[in-house]
């Protein structure tokens, strides 16, 4: 099998469609079905199910993905180990970080990366802790940052730091206090929230919270994206509790207020992040180069 139609036929794959696969690989639509199409004839299988929206892996195709995966991996470790010989560090890391924490570490990470690892690429992409979990599982993120991890076999999960959550109003809003106040649990119970829907890991740690005082949220709107959660509470329909974090990029951080969320005396809501790799894969350097600067990065800019 030729390694470029594996790569070709990796991301029509995973993307869904033959258009976006010649987009991201920069290569033209007609010899990139060409290539896909030799590979299943060679294999004698049909490997994609086309349709007028896109492509889905057939169940031949889908056991070709698992494997084609493994193998591309296993070549960009190669060239990697050999990169690190020459003394560099070459190769692609797909990073994966939740909302909240992209908007204060994006930058910072994609400017360190650049000046420790100038041959490498890095790919970042945002998304749902669950989300993230499976991809990081499959292949198709390399790293992930990731809320609440739990233990999961195959994955290598390891403490990065706490985040802090908070209550988010609309300064514009009547009868609220000033922001900086603290809210306690009680109080949050009664407030409308706009928040995210199950399982959205912030959202099942605040009803977790919230349950220890047998309590539950009083959910106004379930939407799950932080610019359209902020987006509605300043429209008011409601409160919200998210990272400190998630106003940190944000073009009008004025008309919001924000509010610590106490959980005991002196105890203030947080949610610990964590790392996940595969534990299945051995990570190439330029991956171990990354995990190294988000464990070095995130406790100085969400800390």
């Amino acid at each position: 099998m030729d390694l470029r139609q594996l790569e070709y036929f990796v991301n029509v794959a995973e993307l869904g469609s033959f258009s976006r696969a010649a987009l991201a690989l920069d290569v033209a639509q007609p010899a990139l079905s060409r290539q896909v199409r030799l590979l299943e004839v060679e294999l004698r299988q049909n490997l994609l199910q086309r349709h007028g929206r896109g492509a889905v892996p057939t169940e031949a195709g889908q056991v070709l993905l698992e494997h084609a995966r493994g193998i591309l991996h296993q070549v960009g470790r190669a060239r990697d180990e050999l990169a690190r010989l020459r003394g560099g560090l070459t190769g692609r890391v797909a990073v994966g970080l939740p909302p909240s924490v992209a908007r204060a570490l994006a930058v910072p990470l994609v400017r360190a990366f650049g000046r420790q690892l100038p041959e490498a690429h890095l790919s970042i992409a945002e998304a749902l802790s669950t989300n993230m979990q499976e991809q990081v599982a499959s292949g198709r993120l390399d790293i992930a940052v990731l809320y609440n991890a739990r233990p999961v076999p195959g994955l290598e999960i390891a403490p990065l730091a706490m985040d802090e959550l908070v209550l988010v109003q609309s300064a514009r809003a009547p009868r609220h206090a000033p922001s900086g106040t603290p809210v306690g649990l009680p109080e949050l119970a009664r407030l409308p929230l706009v928040i995210p829907s199950r399982p959205n890991a912030i959202r099942m740690h605040v009803e977790h919270q919230l349950a220890s005082i047998g309590a539950q949220p009083v959910v106004a709107l379930e939407i799950d994206g932080v610019a359209a959660i902020l987006d509605l509470v300043a429209d008011g329909a409601g409160c919200a509790v998210l990272s400190r974090h998630a106003l940190a990029a944000g073009a009008r951080p004025a008309i919001f207020q924000l509010r610590p969320i106490e959980i005991g005396p002196g105890q203030r809501l947080q949610i610990p992040l964590f790392t996940a790799a595969s534990a299945l894969r051995p990570g190439t350097g330029a991956q171990r180069a990354v995990l190294a600067l988000l464990h070095e990065l995130t406790p100085h800019y969400l800390g």
